[in-house]
């Protein structure tokens, strides 16, 4: 490996905050000068007479650009070359220095203080897509963690050297304790199986067991593949960790965050229960109800939200793992299956089993779309809970009014006192996004072709945003406004008695129409019910006063 140039011959040049343009142009006679210009890390080529200086500590911004450069050189062009390359240096820390590693491709650079091998640098190279947001979520690298960590522990009972697997264990626990999340560059947007950040995983464990038992990184004492990826292929251990990763935050975010909201709701039913109030159909008044009982609907919504979730998890827990390449369990032992799923239980506290069949583990993910569905109905819950809550606290004098939301904040930057249902608007947009999510999980889930659905990273990250979004605005809707409202009861009340509907309690007495002549009478002439049937001569005043009794009219009669 040739030294690598930590200032080169620009040492006395500052490159912060500094954005330079480089034009080269290359000619055939420097085809066999670019051998190096494939790295991620990249060389730049200046070229003085016919002198080349390779300086290989510049941004990973390069990367590509030389890739492509030095694609179209050994392919033989003719042309010359012309690239204007630009980029600002930035706050964040680059390597300095690089190992060589090695895979089936040959030899690549890597910088020198990363765990990731030869795969994970040309997955950085080759699928340069979005940046670091759309980086493989968290929740997959610690399950990937716990997964090799299982691994190793069943595969030392097949003749793995236990010196090995014992480091390969205490590194992958470092993974899924998330100690070593910064060796994990990769995107959602890569090969559709997960290979790559298989690899990713593979190559991480492998280099840090090697550090654990004094080696160097690069050196493959301990193999990402025949040691780390023993018995296993990506197209089995990706859709295991998708599963990891679900349940797990559907039984550590999700579900504790819905029961929150669920009890919350439930004692505000109870507070309210006897608070009655005029109900409203196709947002018109329609006839009384209390308070309680408008909230007790919203308790139930999220009560069944919660078991439509829970009744997916007998599928997530399933596991794929033992399927190897295309459901066959080829390269692993008999009982492998069974055994590390045992193992990932123990690990985990979830009740995991192998899966019933491998084939439908690897060719299609119908356990994500159902949960996904189970998630796109919460979301649709959700939405119009917190729609009927913002509604009913609109005002705070020429709006419904009938509820008081807490103020948690200026709500405008030109309106001064202006303060805004914004709790019910963070909500309202997670479910959107989540309803967004589902649909691209559908897509994905009906795509799986013959043996194996290569949708898995972007299936796993849709489910993982709608789970986490879920959560979060779930346990903030409860703690920064659901838990506050109070009832305005004047308001309630007011608009109670001003309605016109409380004329359906006429009905029985002296039917339909008579009734909706009353109702047509007080609103075309702005008086009350009580008015109108006089006037119209359909009651008296003593009938009117025993039949329209607010209080009466909250379920069936005696």
């Amino acid at each position: 490996m040739k030294k690598s140039h930590s200032c080169g011959p620009f040492k006395c040049f500052s490159w912060t905050r500094t954005k330079v343009i480089v034009r080269l142009q290359l000619g055939r006679r420097l085809r066999n000068r670019v051998s190096l210009l494939g790295t991620y890390f990249g060389s730049i080529v200046l070229v003085i007479g016919q002198t080349s200086v390779i300086l290989r500590w510049l941004l990973p911004s390069f990367a590509m650009a030389f890739y492509v450069l030095s694609r179209r050189l050994s392919a033989g062009s003719n042309s010359t070359t012309l690239l204007a390359l630009r980029f600002a240096s930035s706050s964040r820390s680059f390597s300095s220095s690089f190992r060589e590693e090695r895979d089936t491709f040959g030899p690549i650079q890597v910088p020198s203080d990363k765990l990731w091998g030869a795969q994970t640098q040309r997955s950085l190279q080759n699928f340069d897509i979005g940046g670091p947001r759309e980086r493989m979520p968290e929740p997959i690298i610690r399950a990937f963690g716990v997964l090799k960590k299982c691994a190793a522990k069943v595969n030392m009972e097949y003749g793995l050297d236990p010196i090995v697997g014992e480091a390969i264990m205490q590194a992958a626990q470092e993974v899924a304790e998330g100690k070593l999340n910064e060796h994990f560059p990769l995107v959602v947007w890569q090969t559709g199986s997960g290979t790559q950040s298989n690899m990713n995983a593979n190559e991480v464990i492998a280099n840090r067991a090697a550090e654990i038992l004094g080696h160097k990184r690069g050196g493959k004492f301990v193999h990402p593949n025949d040691h780390v990826n023993r018995s296993q292929s990506s197209n089995d251990t990706f859709p295991t960790v998708m599963h990891i990763a679900a349940t797990m935050e559907i039984n550590s975010r999700l579900i504790p965050s819905l029961k929150t909201l669920h009890g919350t709701l439930n004692s505000k039913s109870i507070e309210f229960k006897d608070i009655v109030k005029i109900g409203r159909t196709h947002t018109q008044d329609a006839t009384p109800l209390t308070l309680g009982q408008e909230f007790s609907g919203y308790t139930t919504q999220v009560k069944y939200g919660i078991d439509r979730v829970i009744g997916t998890l007998p599928h997530l827990y399933q596991l794929a793992q033992g399927g190897t390449a295309v459901g066959t369990g080829l390269n692993t032992k008999k009982g492998f299956d069974a055994k590390i799923a045992a193992a990932v239980a123990e690990e985990t506290n979830l009740p995991f089993v192998t899966a019933e069949n491998k084939f439908e583990a690897l060719a299609a993910h119908d356990a994500f779309v159902e949960t996904s569905g189970a998630l796109n109905t919460i979301a649709a819950s959700l939405m119009k809970i917190a729609n009927d809550i913002r509604l009913l606290g609109s005002g705070p004098r020429c709006g419904l009014g009938e509820l008081i939301l807490p103020e948690n904040e200026p709500g405008s930057s030109i309106m001064p006192g202006k303060v805004n249902p914004t709790q019910c608007e963070a909500l309202t947009m997670v479910c959107a996004q989540v309803i967004g999510n589902h649909v691209a999980v559908t897509v994905g889930g009906s795509n799986g072709h013959f043996e194996l659905n290569v949708f898995k990273p972007m299936i796993a990250s849709c489910l993982l945003h709608s789970l986490r979004l879920l959560g979060d605005s779930s346990a903030s809707f409860e703690k920064n406004c659901v838990r506050g409202i109070q009832a305005n009861r004047e308001r309630i009340s007011k608009l109670l008695h001003e309605s016109l509907m409380l004329v359906t309690s006429l009905n029985p007495k002296i039917g339909y129409d008579k009734a909706a002549a009353v109702a047509k009478t007080a609103h075309k002439e702005g008086c009350t019910l009580k008015e109108a049937a006089l006037k119209l001569g359909v009651l008296s005043s003593e009938d009117f006063d025993k039949l329209v009794v607010p209080e009466k009219m909250l379920g069936p009669s005696d």
